[in-house]
């Protein structure tokens, strides 16, 4: 190995532990052999392999090497024979298993390293100082804590199960010290999974402190005596030798002797036949297919070897941690299970997996009436205590409002297993006490006791929390102190795997994929006059209600999470949705200023512009009207005035819709262009400059808005109360608009705007030689289109021939016909067409991505982005031609404005931790479709645009390396107009 080889050590005991809790038993179905676990290993060891450089590392190992533990018996044994003692035998199930995963390691052609008297950790500690004195660097696929103590500028470790490099950085912030400290913090805590004895009393955190203050573990321990806490200084001196003993247990070896060299860990290309004849003797068919295609084998040709089942010196076991303390989610994040095919909603066959779990959620009745009303604190404490040992939990809030920034939190519910759903009540109202709406309800937990106890588990990153809509939520909680970590999102799940064929909300995906018809949320709440807030409802049902919605969230999640890793979907969920919950939702916290006097005094303007129209309306309708009823307006534009194009709804009405009088307008009739002018002013005074005053923060003084993540097909974010996506900004009014949305005194709001990244994502996905070099030479890509088209010099182009080229690059992006260009351009359908027609033959390119992804839709039902995000079109196959173009339109377009999508959620999720790297103070307060939008102290702002630009332009690397260039364009101002 010599200096820039890059060596990964696989923790394979590790592997074992996920891929046998990540899948229910699975056999193999010839004999019953259980495989479950070796079906996991070998997806999990298959996609590192693949997709190494797509993952937050980057790189493509040049040297690979899978380690295991020999058994238990190790010299940690002679220091201590209580080591590991607490530790369960195998479950039966996964005896066997141990050598068919042995043999799998080598049926990929790579070394599978164990050594009798050492544990797999002390053979990685060995090769990666061997590899690091070398000259090269090292990643430890792990995210075990005992690992830690080796990271170093050479020496990462990588959580699958996250996607997430864990460095020196990662490791102080969970810890609160650096990698060569961790073997002092490790011997005061000691550790019960291992049976490794620590001092009574202090924790990580404690630890942490004192080694902060106090240097090591020697110098702590020389120095006791000067400890003020009587307790802790008591327990340090007592206990001293009993931490000194933990110190051997924990300090990994780098000194042992092993047989096999680095050399012997050059990662060759997989040999095909030799993988898939171990693969077809485990009865793994999808894989068989994976590796049959990467590898281009005939698949039919290779026979299934013979594998050595017997429990023997190759298919021994160490005594495993079955636990789930460091890995809560490693049934979710990392596992690729076995697929045969996904269920027929997601337009493939059903796996194993998936179709074990629907089974099981169909088969498992809910019955609310058996959910506890908690009321006691040890109780609670007792639940949460097993919701740290399982690992997962589900969890969901109930409030009194919608608004999370507003909301007081009446209780909380939590769903450990099927069955077993509890409801914690808080503040809940009896209704009878006073005039003013009642004191609380006797006999629940003080609100600040049940709180603490909750934050406990809800900060704890070993715990996997399950919720529905997360953000809403985590929002809540944030508000009492409390931050959500290591969480999954069924509404997101749900997203990821049907956006566009199905609903995400929990009513739907409940009857879809449990069968069961959840409570409605006004059988227990009321309706109209009746209807009372949460915290005045029953505390039976309360429960039933609040419960149910944790216990349908826990059996959505077993449902859903094989789905997403059975369809291949994992990383478009761990980079572009889980992420991006903590993200939004302190952007959601944060909001905006608005300036209400802006606000006022536009709305005079604009009722003042408004007065004069309706003027303008009479004169030419030759009476007054209510230009508010379509019913009036209709009788006047096709009924009095005769206008062509008139048509009636069902209701027998006139139509007078936008498009109508858009069309009529486009046609040079007056009335309908001043009509719309009004239509125009009036939503704009009604929808923002009258409504934004009320949408600000009694408390904040500023304007929150929620996004919603699951709205679109695209991948599109969409916000509400207020929405602040569909400000128009084409018109000087529209613009206005943002005038009022201001920076704090003595900051700045930055405005970073993606250019042209729809045409750009258009370029690279439809391979279009003329714009990605025009891109690449930063020409202006309409001037060069209206060159291509019309054979005019870009040099001094007329701007209409400019604008034309325009419209039709982006009309193109949408599918737009000429009918549509005719009226955009006021031009004849017949010249529009042949515009459509010259663009076409100019960039045959884009023609045939369009005809190519059409064909792909109709095939699967849905089209891809280039991150791998799924949009469904299930009617693109429909018999109405109508509705059948409508989709393939759509289908068209998915891939380009959801890459565009995509790519600025990826800048969103590493936009935090870059600022924070940099030092810098700003913070991101809104997405408006391709721009973000930054509040930073005046006197940072020069720092912190290089860096938004930088992120924001390289947003798609690593996953994605783009054929074009992203443009940012970045400026700073007082208000949100002057900064776009």
């Amino acid at each position: 190995m010599k200096k820039g080889d890059h060596l990964f050590l696989i923790d394979g005991s590790g592997y074992i532990f996920r891929a046998y809790h990540a899948l229910p038993p699975l056999t193999r179905k010839s004999d019953g052999l259980p495989v479950g676990a070796v079906s996991g290993f070998c997806n999990m060891l298959w996609k590192l392999l693949k997709d190494a450089r797509d993952t937050d590392v980057g790189v493509v190992p040049t040297h690979f090497a899978v380690i295991f533990d020999y058994s238990s018996q190790t010299f940690r044994k002679d220091i201590y024979p209580e080591y590991k003692a607490n530790r369960t035998a195998p479950p039966e199930d996964l005896i066997p298993q141990f050598g068919l995963i042995r043999q799998a390691t080598r049926a990929f052609d790579l070394p599978c390293i164990e050594k009798e008297g050492f544990e797999a950790d002390d053979l990685i500690a060995t090769y990666a100082r061997q590899a690091t004195e070398a000259g090269g660097d090292v990643t430890i696929v792990s995210s075990d804590k005992d690992l830690m103590q080796l990271v170093s500028p050479q020496v990462w470790m990588y959580d699958g199960m996250k996607d997430k490099q864990i460095a020196i950085p990662e490791v102080i912030e969970k810890w609160g010290v650096p990698p060569e400290k961790m073997i002092d913090l490790q011997s005061l805590t000691g550790d019960s999974t291992d049976n490794i004895p620590g001092i009574p009393g202090i924790g990580p955190k404690t630890a942490a402190l004192l080694l902060e203050e106090y240097g090591d573990l020697d110098t702590l321990l020389a120095r006791a005596g000067e400890i003020k806490q009587n307790k802790r200084r008591e327990n340090i001196i007592a206990y001293a030798d009993q931490t000194k003993i933990a110190r051997q247990l924990v300090t990994l070896r780098t000194d042992v002797p092993v047989e096999v060299d680095l050399d012997a860990f050059v990662l060759e290309p997989q040999n095909g036949p030799k993988l898939i004849s171990f693969l077809k003797a485990m009865e793994f068919t999808t894989l068989v297919r994976r590796v049959a295609e990467a590898t281009d084998t005939d698949a039919s040709a290779v026979e299934p070897c013979h594998v050595e089942t017997e429990w023997g010196a190759d298919a021994r076991g160490p005594d495993l941690d079955l636990g789930t303390a460091e890995t809560p989610s490693a049934s979710a994040d990392t596992v690729a299970s076995d697929v045969n095919g996904a269920p027929a909603a997601a337009g493939g066959k059903a796996s194993d997996l998936v179709a074990w779990r629907t089974s099981q959620a169909l088969a498992q009745k809910i019955d609310t009436s058996s959910y506890t009303c908690i009321r006691d604190l040890k109780l609670l404490e007792s639940w949460l205590d097993e919701a740290l040992e399982k690992g997962v939990m589900s969890f969901d809030t109930e409030t009194n409002s919608l608004d999370p920034m507003q909301a007081d939190l009446i209780g909380f519910s939590i769903a450990l297993e099927s069955g077993k759903v509890g409801y914690v009540p808080l503040q809940h109202k009896s209704g009878q006490d006073d005039l003013l709406g009642g004191g609380f309800v006797e006999g629940q937990i003080p609100f600040d006791a049940a709180i603490k106890a909750l934050k406990v588990v809800l900060e704890d990153k070993s715990v996997l929390k399950i919720a529905q809509n997360m953000k809403y939520d985590w929002l809540i909680m944030r508000r009492y102190g409390v931050n959500i970590v290591s969480f999954d999102d069924t509404m997101l799940l749900s997203y990821v795997l049907d956006a566009g064929a199905n609903a995400h909300g929990m009513d739907a995906l409940a009857e879809r994929w449990l069968g069961h018809k959840t409570i409605v949320y006004k059988d227990v709440a009321g309706t109209g006059k009746n209807a009372v807030t949460f915290d005045m409802v029953d505390l039976d049902k309360a429960t039933a209600y609040a419960g149910e919605d944790a216990d349908v969230t826990l059996r959505l999640w077993q449902v859903l999470k094989p789905r997403l890793i059975a369809d291949g979907l994992t990383s478009v969920y761990e980079r572009l949705e889980r992420p991006l919950v903590a993200v939004l939702a302190r952007m959601e916290e944060r909001g905006i200023s608005v300036d209400r006097q802006i606000l006022s005094r536009l709305s005079g303007e604009l009722a003042q512009a408004a007065a004069g129209y309706e003027e303008e309306i009479y004169e030419l309708a030759g009476e007054k009207l209510n230009i508010a009823s379509p019913k009036q307006l209709g009788d006047i534009l096709f009924g009095k005035l005769n206008l062509p194009g008139g048509a009636k709804t069902k209701t027998g009405q006139w139509s007078t819709s936008a498009q109508v009088l858009e069309d009529l307008a486009a046609e040079g009739h007056e009335l309908p262009r001043k009509i719309v002018d009004w239509r125009q002013l009036t939503k704009l005074k009604s929808t923002y400059t009258d409504a934004l005053p009320d949408f600000i923060n009694p408390q904040t003084k500023r304007v929150h808005t929620s996004y919603s993540m699951a709205a679109t097909t695209t991948g599109r974010l969409s916000s509400s109360d207020p929405n602040l996506q569909n400000i128009p900004v084409r018109t000087s009014e529209g613009r206005k608009i943002r005038t009022a949305f201001v920076a704090e005194q003595g900051s700045r709001l930055i405005s970073a705007d993606y250019s042209q990244i729809e045409l750009r994502v258009l370029a690279h996905v439809a391979d279009i030689p003329q714009l990605k070099q025009a891109f690449a030479d930063g020409i202006d890509i309409h001037a060069m289109t209206a060159s291509e088209m019309f054979g005019v010099p870009v040099e001094g182009m007329p701007s209409e021939v400019r604008r034309r080229a325009k419209a039709i690059n982006f009309g193109i992006i949408y599918g737009i016909s000429a009918f549509g260009l005719a009226n955009q351009l006021s031009i004849s359908r017949e010249e529009a067409s042949q515009y459509i027609k010259t663009y076409f033959v100019r960039f045959p390119g884009i023609r045939d991505y369009m005809d190519a992804t059409k064909e792909f839709a109709r095939e699967h039902g849905y089209v891809e982005t280039i991150f791998g995000r799924r949009a469904h079109y299930p009617e693109i196959k429909a018999s109405n031609a109508q509705i059948r173009a409508f989709n393939e339109r759509a289908a068209i377009n998915a891939p380009i404005q959801g890459s565009a999508a995509d790519i600025i959620r990826r800048a969103m999720v590493r936009m935090e931790d870059a600022l924070d790297a940099a030092g810098l103070s700003a913070r991101m307060l809104l997405q408006v479709h391709d721009e973000l939008i930054f509040e930073t102290p005046e006197e940072e702002v020069e720092k912190t645009i290089p860096v938004i630009r930088d992120i924001m332009e390289n947003a798609a690397m690593p996953a994605v390396s783009l054929s074009v260039p992203l443009q940012v364009d970045a400026r700073a101002a007082h208000n949100w107009d002057e900064a776009h």
